[in-house]
């Protein structure tokens, strides 16, 4: 068993949370302690019953206790398990005494319970919050690992270590535990793929729905050098709470990433022809007629493309991960003509609004041509003629033009006078 603990100075903040969670049907309330109303009717009531034995203390800020209890995947908890475990773990910890609201969660692979409390008595007492993890709470949970025959915490890091890279598969948040899911993509993409920066290692993290994150610029954890990991959700958006690259076994941090980072721009150096060789072939012989188009051609070869693209749908970057050499390069480190802009022109798209979808075909001349050669029909075939020469024209022009003038065409120079 795992407890966490976090305080803050909004209550309603923790109630809110876990009530989003019940309203989504990812929640159930499984009991309210030492509440003076009947909560199944009156929730409301009772955060605000928690709000003014809150505001018994206004001298104090530090007035909100979170608290989440997390038990191995591999126990079968029943609701009245989880219910009598957590009480006694509130009654361990000292707030047996406390109102609290009790909330198991099932949006993850492990079963859970959400605890939310304050640290305020109804005699106006404060109860300590320094160091209560380390003072109260880890004893607890020791003692209760014990009298409950639960899998202890240090036996689940045991495991998490020995797993095999090869079980690595994409990661759905909510199915797997998470810290167990990304410790196994870490397994099987940090020591073998070849990156030489954060972004083109979260290109192929991406492929399992997982991002390494540095925090917001002047973030504590920027500040720090700091890594945090996280799970990606279909749209690519970041889902569940961050888990500090310090708490996962293989040790992924910042400084230990950028060590593999000079390293590995050696080690893929040999990889970088031939891989360019592949995208050369792919775009001059086999027409393209959307990026998603060239993304296939090239994933059939083993070589997946994955682009950056900002808020207004536009690609701003590219990153290649050849799957059987491993080596992943950015656009700009193969060259200048592997750039996104440089590939867009190359494929005749001016501007991609959507990887998925395709491009804007109104756009897709750029300026400068006549509006009667930009319909639907014909710009890509327009297109294509304008800037392509058949196999004939390309044997008979001429290679080289001499243009030397003749000797009796040339004017003499006039002699300057001294």
């Amino acid at each position: 068993m795992v407890a966490r603990i976090k305080c803050s100075t909004n209550i309603r903040k923790p109630f809110h949370y876990n009530e989003n969670k019940v309203r989504e049907g990812d929640a159930c309330l499984l009991a309210a302690e030492n509440m003076l109303v009947h909560v199944d009717t009156h929730k409301d009531k009772a955060v605000l019953l928690l709000e003014r034995q809150v505001a018994l203390r206004p001298d104090v800020k530090v007035n909100s206790v979170h608290i989440s209890l997390n038990f191995s995947p591999d126990e079968q908890l029943s609701n009245e398990q989880m219910e009598l475990i957590a009480r006694d773990y509130m009654e361990g910890i000292g707030f047996g005494n406390q109102p609290y609201l009790l909330y198991r969660h099932f949006d993850s692979g492990h079963p859970h319970c959400h605890i939310v409390t304050t640290n305020i008595g109804l005699d106006k007492s404060r109860i300590s919050l320094h160091q209560i993890g380390k003072l109260k709470s880890e004893p607890v949970r020791k003692e209760l690992e014990n009298r409950y025959g639960l899998i202890k915490a240090e036996q689940q890091k045991t495991k998490i270590s020995t797993i095999n890279p090869l079980d690595a598969t994409k990661v759905i948040y909510g199915k797997v535990a998470t810290k167990q899911a990304i410790s196994k993509v870490l397994n099987a993409v940090i020591p073998v793929y070849k990156y030489c920066s954060l972004a083109e290692l979260n290109a192929v993290l991406g492929l399992y729905n997982v991002r390494a994150e540095q925090g917001n610029n002047g973030s504590r954890i920027e500040q720090n050098k700091g890594l945090v990991y996280r799970v990606l959700d279909h749209e690519g958006q970041c889902i569940g709470v961050p888990i500090k690259a310090s708490l996962f076994t293989e040790k992924p941090t910042l400084p230990n990433l950028e060590r593999r980072f000079l390293a590995n721009d050696v080690g893929r150096s040999k990889f970088k022809d031939s891989l360019k060789n592949k995208i050369d072939i792919t775009l001059k012989f086999k027409k393209c007629a959307s990026f998603k188009e060239f993304q296939d051609r090239l994933k059939s070869q083993d070589i997946r493309l994955v682009p950056r693209v900002n808020g207004d749908g536009i690609i701003f970057g590219l990153t290649y991960i050849d799957l059987k050499s491993k080596a992943v390069f950015n656009g700009s480190a193969l060259g200048k003509e592997y750039s996104a802009k440089a590939i867009l022109e190359r494929i005749h798209l001016a501007k991609i609004v959507n990887p998925e979808t395709g491009f804007e075909k109104n756009i897709a001349l750029g300026k400068g041509y006549p509006k009667e050669l930009s319909n639907e029909n014909n710009c890509i075939v327009v297109y294509e003629r304008l800037h392509e020469k058949s196999a004939l024209a390309l044997m008979m022009q001429y290679e080289y033009a001499a243009t030397n003038v003749p000797y009796e065409w040339k004017k003499k120079k006039k002699k300057r006078k001294k």
